[in-house]
């Protein structure tokens, strides 16, 4: 098929059949319509002289045909795809209105399709699928939060040297809470982590003792005192009776 344009004025006029065209390409995709229209603007506007054989035509609605099957087979996928997401835990990048990427993390609730599009519903918001950029493991993602929980509460311990025996039960209580961690949980906690807490465990041990080792001294020398109290009064009794015994 031969092609022909429209001058005026010195200047190429675009045909109804190119304003056709595009405005049928413009659409977000090709359906049968969009193939329909461009189909009535070719025969209307061929060239006559030219004509396009009916051989021509079917060939181009065979590989029309072709094209639409593998939309609709990726449209499936697509779905298929984003209907695996529900219940998971994502993350989602997306832009704000400010033109700033941002993402969002949560569960997918369910799945629509709209406009040949799968979204995924979460918190309550539609995210597009395409805009899932992980699908996060929830086992991953406790022992993610564990030990970021874990690093806060030290970070908020006073230094190793200015422990106080009021930090005991900080201490212990990250103790007991890295203790009942698995073994995947407890490496994502960075070993340096690991050395301080140690670190903060031995110290408080010996202020405990130290602790204990002040109580015991003080219980010793009250005991020694009165022990002294009962021996100045046996010794004054014997005073006295000697004492009357002169007398008598």
């Amino acid at each position: 098929m031969s092609s022909t344009a429209v001058v005026e004025n010195g200047k190429i006029v675009e045909t109804a059949s190119q304003s056709s065209i595009k405005k049928a390409a413009g659409k977000s995709g090709m359906d049968k319509d969009a193939f329909l229209q461009l189909l009535v603007a070719q025969m209307k506007y061929q060239d006559p002289l030219e004509p396009t054989s009916n051989t021509e035509y079917i060939s181009q609605y065979a590989t029309f045909s072709q094209v639409e099957q593998i939309q609709n087979m990726a449209a499936t996928m697509e779905l298929s795809r984003a209907s695996s997401m529900v219940g998971k835990l994502v993350e989602i990048r997306t832009m704000t209105s400010t033109g700033d990427y941002k993402s969002v993390q949560g569960s997918v609730e369910y799945v629509t399709y709209e406009n040949g599009k799968a979204y995924v519903s979460v918190d309550g918001a539609l995210y597009s699928a395409d805009d899932v950029v992980a699908i996060i493991d929830e086992t991953y993602q406790t022992a993610f939060d564990l030990a970021v929980a874990f690093v806060t509460a030290l970070g908020k311990l006073p230094k190793v040297e200015n422990l106080t025996i009021a930090d005991k039960e900080s201490v212990e209580t990250l103790q007991k809470g890295f203790n009942s961690m698995t073994a995947y949980q407890q490496s994502f906690i960075p070993e340096e982590y690991i050395k301080t807490l140690q670190k903060y465990v031995e110290r408080m041990a010996e202020l405990v003792k130290a602790e204990e080792d002040n109580k015991g001294d003080g219980e010793g020398e009250g005991e020694e005192s009165e022990g002294n109290t009962e021996t100045e009064g046996e010794g004054g009794g014997e005073n006295t009776e000697a004492a009357g015994g002169v007398e008598a």
